[in-house]
């Protein structure tokens, strides 16, 4: 006899739902979480949904930072990211290439931030503390992603 509670087999035995691509505004392209998980070295412990979560609230601050960058390139007759006029790197527009790689930074900065996995003992606490820098740094090199995608330097520079 046991006392404790199973779920259904059904719900035991249920696949993970497949990674479906993300649809993004038009100008910008697409994202594959399947393509982000691999890049950002991202373990399947990360369900999906957290995923797809995180990869949303990443396009929502990038595009936050691209408002007058998407308005001009429209204005410029630029109907897509891609159409901008760029150097190409590996066959890829290096616009192209800083966008994803911001997106994908910010997203896996959410995902340390919020889904840590670590305990709460001596050694967990120390974790944490190195996992806060890893999350100061991603941010940090997406933000220049950012900026080297809008044409503007990385420092700011004001005399006193």
């Amino acid at each position: 006899m046991s006392f404790v509670a199973l779920p259904p087999a059904s719900a035991v035995d249920a696949p993970e739902p497949a990674e479906t691509i993300i649809t993004n505004d038009g100008f910008f392209p697409d994202i594959d979480p399947a393509v982000l998980r691999a890049e950002a070295r991202i373990p399947t412990s990360i369900t999906a949904a957290r995923l797809r979560a995180a990869i949303l609230g990443a396009l929502l601050t990038c595009s936050i930072d691209l408002v007058a960058l998407r308005a001009a390139s429209i204005a410029a007759g630029h109907a897509t990211l891609a159409d901008v006029p760029a150097p190409q790197l590996d066959g890829q527009s290096v616009q192209i290439l800083r966008y994803l790689r911001a997106v994908s930074l910010h997203a896996k900065a959410e995902l340390i931030e919020r889904h840590r996995d670590y305990d709460t003992t001596g050694a967990g606490a120390a974790q944490a503390d190195e996992l806060g820098t890893s999350i100061e740094e991603l941010r940090r090199d997406a933000q220049h992603a950012l900026r080297d995608l809008q044409g503007r330097s990385r420092t700011t520079v004001d005399l006193i």
